[in-house]
């Protein structure tokens, strides 16, 4: 028996790594069988080019729990160590400035493990004990059993073993009994080792029999030695990926594409991903890709290799070349990384592209699913924005599809304005904004659909590319203002007829708990358009939108009232109507205030005349005086008159009626306002 000390230059490796890796435990799983799998690879590989001429066998990795015994235990039938290998390989650690390291990571549990080669002494993490039985495949040597209780101390001796091969026997420490738990040792396997080269064995297959499960005599393997992304692709069929997703997603609903990658130089690189069906929420769709590293499990976080807007797929990417730290837990950035990045990016807009030219109509018929894919990966990555436009589609109200430039060149005849701009018109919710629509539709124009999370953030970003093209939706103005053709028709009303309307219909706009301004306008729409129409700032109202979505600097205008604009047809018999009944009602009590107005202002005037080109601070201080209290009057006098205006109006249930009628096409007529308007409009009918 020989007895040694590990050439570690600090007894504090130990607890090191029992605390300070506390947190990732369980990739001591990981290292061992990835370790063990390495090792019969390697025997395969002598085996194939004739340095071992042995039988191979049965090249199982076993995994096996004896709980009473309280051993895990890892076994394969690998090339094996002779006690030289061990003594170099186990024993002498040795790297020097172990204590300046670890001091330097101990509160990194991932900087430990496998830096510097000890993979195999994660085992330490969850075990009291380790022995290593071991049988190199090399004809003449001995086997030799390694122990050691996590301490620098060891012992190594001969012993007997059938088989070529190593065992890797942990005795599980009091505080990580967990891990003698199958069902434990069944997810981790599941979890890392799930597409290992080489098949694992854990257990036995079960079968039901006189009413319980039962062992059989075969091994339960728990991996897919060859998953659909190690395969060529034209060995491949869609039904073959369908199958491999279903693998990786056992609920997941049917993805709607599959990008297949497969680069050996300037690195190795495979994988496949999917474009999966999504919800609204994008952040739930995240961390769905899967890193491996010679078909080992690494991790699901993959921002920095995959682009940001790819992270919403699913799916796996394997390359050796991808740089990992010890625990194989955490990308280190170099440029290699980015190379990956750019690729794949290049490699998905290249797919998408050949997806949409040889398979247009499946292509549009997955476009609502889709979009959002495509829209995040515009508006986050310029390299893959570049290439988009050839298969980013505007869908219309009638469900067709474009792209930009199609849709550009079908609407340029026709919705192009008096100064050469393009305008797009769109709407978010065909049925809220339906007579918006049918208004638009009436003048032969285009509408697009765009109801989705991004859409008004890609509009942003199409105008800014596109000079002399707008985004405008349907009810943010009236037709004639949407795109304006020639100079609009001038409605005819007096200054004071626009007063008396302006103060009617605002003395009974609604009134609602959050801020809301109404501003009324005036607009010559023809006899046969509406006689009202609440319309909202393309602006004012994208900006909330964004603010909603964005928050920080943009939360400004989130704050900011929703303000409307309250159209007054002045064409329309109605609006005629009402300002007719005014002037009826009114006039006695307007008419002395109007004439006293207009006198007074003639005294402002005549006072003004007299100075010339004084400025007012020169004038008599008399005149001063006479201008002062003729502007309070004339200011008094004003209010007087919106306060008559005012109480015709809230005595008008015509006016009440005409606002509810616009604010109910564009769904805003709601609760005990709706109820209120429905028994007026019987009223009316009586």
């Amino acid at each position: 028996m020989k007895q040694g000390n590990i050439g570690v230059t600090s007894e504090n490796i130990f607890p090191v790594i029992k605390k300070f890796l506390y947190s990732d435990q369980e990739i001591f799983l990981r290292e061992l069988v990835s370790n063990a799998v390495d090792a019969t690879q390697k025997l395969k590989t002598l085996s194939s080019v004739g340095e071992f001429k042995g039988e191979l066998g049965n090249l199982n990795v076993q995994v096996k729990l004896d709980k009473e015994a309280g051993t895990l235990t890892i076994s394969d039938r690998g090339i094996g160590m002779t006690a030289e290998e061990i003594d170099k390989y186990i024993n002498q650690i040795a790297f020097s400035g172990a204590e300046e390291f670890l001091d330097k990571y101990k509160n990194d549990a991932n900087a430990i493990i496998g830096h510097f080669g000890l993979g195999f002494y994660s085992s330490f993490m969850v075990a009291k004990k380790v022995e290593i039985i071991s049988q190199s495949y090399k004809e003449g040597t001995k086997a030799v059993k390694w122990s050691c209780e996590g301490n620098p101390d060891y012992t190594m001796e001969e012993t007997e073993k059938a088989d070529r091969g190593t065992d890797i026997i942990l005795y599980i420490d009091d505080e990580s009994k967990d891990f003698l738990e199958e069902s434990r040792i069944n997810t981790l396997l599941n979890k890392y080792c799930k597409f290992l080269p080489i098949a694992v064995a854990f257990g036995k297959k079960k079968e039901w029999k006189d009413g319980k499960q039962v062992d059989t005599a075969e091994d339960n393997i728990i991996n897919n030695t060859e998953p659909a992304w190690v395969k060529k692709p034209a060995d491949l069929k869609d039904e073959d990926y369908s199958k491999f997703y279903r693998e990786l997603y056992p609920f997941g609903e049917e993805p709607l594409f599959h990008i297949h990658l497969n680069v050996d130089y300037p690195f190795n690189l495979t994988g496949i991903l999917y474009f999966p069906k999504v919800k609204n929420n994008i952040e739930l769709q995240r961390n769905k890709i899967q890193l491996f590293c010679n078909q080992v499990f690494v991790t699901d976080s993959v921002e920095g290799i995959v682009p940001e807007f790819l992270t919403l797929l699913h799916g796996v990417i394997d390359s050796p070349d991808i740089p990992l730290n010890v625990s194989r837990s955490y990308l280190q950035s170099d440029a290699n990384v980015k190379k990956i990045s750019t690729y794949i990016t290049k490699k998905v807009a290249d797919q998408l592209t050949e997806i949409f030219n040889k398979e247009r109509s499946e292509y549009e018929s997955k476009w609502d699913s889709l979009k959002i894919f495509i829209q995040y990966g515009m508006l986050t990555d310029e390299k893959f924005n570049e290439k988009a436009g050839k298969f980013n589609l505007l869908k219309d109200i009638d469900g067709k599809y474009h792209t930009l430039d199609e849709y550009k060149s079908l609407i340029e005849g026709n919705q192009t304005d008096k100064d050469g701009n393009l305008i797009v018109l769109y709407t978010n919710d065909a049925e809220q904004q339906y007579s918006y629509i049918e208004a638009a539709k009436n003048k032969g124009y285009n509408v697009l659909l765009m109801d989705g999370q991004l859409d008004i953030h890609l509009a942003s970003k199409l105008e800014q590319a596109n000079e002399k093209m707008r985004f405008v939706r349907v009810d943010s103005d009236v037709i004639d203002r949407l795109i304006v053709k020639a100079n609009a028709a001038a409605h005819t009303l007096t200054n004071e007829q626009q007063t008396a309307l302006q103060q009617i219909f605002r003395a009974e706009a609604p009134a609602e708990e959050r801020k809301t301004e109404y501003i009324v306008s005036f607009e010559a729409m023809g006899a046969e358009s509406l006689p009202v129409i609440i319309t909202q700032s393309e602006y004012m109202r994208r900006m909330k939108e964004m603010a909603a979505m964005q928050g920080g600097m943009m939360s400004f205008y989130g704050e900011m009232p929703d303000t409307y604009n309250l159209v007054l047809n002045t064409d329309h018999a109605l609006i005629q109507s009402v300002l007719q009944k005014e002037e009826a009602a009114c006039d006695a009590e307007i008419k002395p205030m109007a004439d006293e107005i207009e006198v007074l202002n003639k005294k402002i005037a005549d006072i003004r005349t007299a100075n010339g080109d004084k400025k007012e601070d020169e004038y008599a201080e008399t005149e001063k005086e006479v201008l002062r209290t003729s502007n309070d009057r004339i200011s008094e006098l004003n209010k007087q008159k919106e306060a008559v205006y005012a109480k015709f109006g809230k005595n008008e249930s015509l006016v009440r009626q005409l606002i509810d009628l616009a604010l109910l096409s564009n769904n805003m007529l709601k609760g005990q306002a709706l109820s209120d308007f429905v028994k007026r409009s019987v009223n009316f009918i009586k």
